[in-house]
């Protein structure tokens, strides 16, 4: 069923690494369903991040794009309420901040949304190569800046809804039919460490009403994919390499579609492609398209 309008009026939201990309569509498309959204990340208007230099040097930017103000209001302005909080979520100091002025605030959490990744800060441009060959530090970005901000952001907000009985988690990942990533051990090991992420932590979870579920977009149009292209999200479809892609709201819709059925707990500990979401409950991407699954090979 297509979600409307403010059916998420009473929801309070922390999405993580919502400065831009999925986590920006996620917060937005939250937003548009009336969502109170504690939109989390490190870069800020007046502090960028300073990690992503060598991706900006290979998609052709000079400034970094987005920031957790920009989301937030972003937010407030498509009909939420949006809340910019800094935190690295790679430091538990803060992670803690995060979820303790939640709790002060808000008094409750009913759905967070792990997509805080630091993969990009090491992507050095090459997508197929034997493992030997991809540099070690794609591990500490992958896991340690990855998998672990997952886990860490979840251990704060579980206690939360489990005292309430209710709540969602929701983990962002890719998943290719289970095929193996050819290519890029270390994103296949860390994509397919957060999908176990999210089954494991489903089944300790239910019990207490809560539910855990692991979410695969496909190819998203996000910033760094279209400057890459030369391109923007009113002109990309004169770039036909980007025929395949998806606009990352896609993907925001399908959380919100999931924070709305009341009978999500049925799904949890699985992992749902976006285009599969968008058949059952009936959204569609921007351009009112429901995009097909992405999947490797395809030419």
């Amino acid at each position: 069923m297509l979600q409307q309008p403010s059916t998420l009026k009473d929801c309070v939201a922390v999405v993580t690494g919502a400065s831009r990309g999925a986590g920006r569509a996620i917060a937005q498309e939250l937003g548009a369903a009336g969502a109170t959204v504690y939109v989390t990340g490190r870069s800020t208007r007046g502090e960028p991040a300073r990690s992503y230099g060598q991706l900006m040097g290979l998609s052709g930017l000079d400034t970094l794009p987005g920031s957790i103000d920009e989301t937030a209001e972003e937010v407030t302005q498509m009909g939420g309420r949006g809340i910019a909080v800094r935190c690295d979520h790679t430091r538990e100091e803060e992670v803690a901040a995060l979820f303790a002025r939640v709790e002060h605030e808000a008094g409750r959490i009913d759905l967070l949304v792990n997509n805080a990744w630091g993969g990009h800060e090491t992507f050095n441009g090459v997508f197929d190569a034997p493992f030997w060959e991809h540099p070690l530090s794609n591990w500490d970005s992958m896991f340690d800046r990855g998998v672990r901000n997952h886990l860490l952001a979840s251990r704060f907000a579980a206690p939360m809804m489990v005292r309430r009985g209710r709540g969602l988690i929701v983990t962002t990942t890719f998943r290719d039919r289970d095929r193996y990533l050819r290519g890029n051990l270390f994103y296949d090991l860390a994509k397919a460490s957060m999908t176990r992420l999210a089954f494991g932590m489903a089944q300790e979870l239910l019990p207490h009403g809560v539910a855990s579920i692991a979410v695969s977009p496909g190819w998203m149009r996000t910033e760094f994919v279209l400057a890459g292209h030369q391109t923007d999200e009113a002109h990309w479809q004169e770039r036909p390499a980007l025929s395949r892609t998806e606009s990352p709201r896609y993907l925001g819709r399908a959380v919100v579609a999931l924070a709305g059925d009341a009978g999500v707990l049925d799904k949890s500990g699985r992992v749902y492609c976006v285009a599969d979401l968008a058949h059952e409950y009936g959204f569609t991407d921007v351009d009112g398209r429901q995009v097909p699954a992405f999947e490797l090979g395809e030419g």
